[in-house]
Protein backbone atom coordinates (compact mmCIF):
# COMPACT_ATOMS: atom_id res chain seq x y z
CA UNK A 1 0.00 0.00 0.00
CA UNK A 2 1.56 3.35 -1.05
CA UNK A 3 1.87 6.19 1.44
CA UNK A 4 -0.66 9.01 1.02
CA UNK A 5 0.71 12.03 -0.78
CA UNK A 6 1.03 15.25 1.12
CA UNK A 7 -0.11 18.53 -0.40
CA UNK A 8 3.28 20.21 -0.58
CA UNK A 9 3.54 23.30 -2.79
CA UNK A 10 5.89 23.00 -5.71
CA UNK A 11 8.41 25.64 -6.77
CA UNK A 12 6.01 27.27 -9.25
CA UNK A 13 3.33 27.77 -6.59
CA UNK A 14 5.90 29.17 -4.16
CA UNK A 15 7.18 31.61 -6.79
CA UNK A 16 3.64 32.69 -7.68
CA UNK A 17 2.77 33.26 -4.02
CA UNK A 18 6.02 35.16 -3.41
CA UNK A 19 5.40 37.42 -6.40
CA UNK A 20 1.81 38.01 -5.32
CA UNK A 21 2.95 39.02 -1.84
CA UNK A 22 5.80 41.26 -2.96
CA UNK A 23 4.31 42.84 -6.08
CA UNK A 24 0.66 43.20 -5.05
CA UNK A 25 0.09 42.83 -1.33
CA UNK A 26 3.07 44.79 0.06
CA UNK A 27 2.44 47.98 -1.98
CA UNK A 28 -1.31 47.85 -1.34
CA UNK A 29 -0.76 47.48 2.41
CA UNK A 30 1.82 50.29 2.41
CA UNK A 31 -0.53 52.66 0.61
CA UNK A 32 -3.43 51.72 2.88
CA UNK A 33 -1.40 52.24 6.07
CA UNK A 34 0.08 55.57 4.97
CA UNK A 35 -3.28 56.75 3.60
CA UNK A 36 -5.04 55.73 6.80
CA UNK A 37 -2.54 57.66 8.90
CA UNK A 38 -2.93 60.71 6.65
CA UNK A 39 -6.70 60.50 6.96
CA UNK A 40 -6.39 60.24 10.75
CA UNK A 41 -4.17 63.36 10.90
CA UNK A 42 -6.46 65.27 8.55
CA UNK A 43 -9.63 64.44 10.50
CA UNK A 44 -7.96 65.16 13.84
CA UNK A 45 -6.91 68.58 12.55
CA UNK A 46 -10.44 69.26 11.33
CA UNK A 47 -11.80 68.43 14.78
CA UNK A 48 -9.09 69.91 16.99
CA UNK A 49 -7.55 72.54 14.78
CA UNK A 50 -3.94 72.74 13.64
CA UNK A 51 -1.19 72.11 16.16
CA UNK A 52 -0.12 75.24 18.07
CA UNK A 53 2.66 76.06 20.47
Amino acid sequence: MPAPQQDTPDKRQELTLFLLLTVVLAPVLSIAIIGGYGLFVWVSQIIGGPPTN
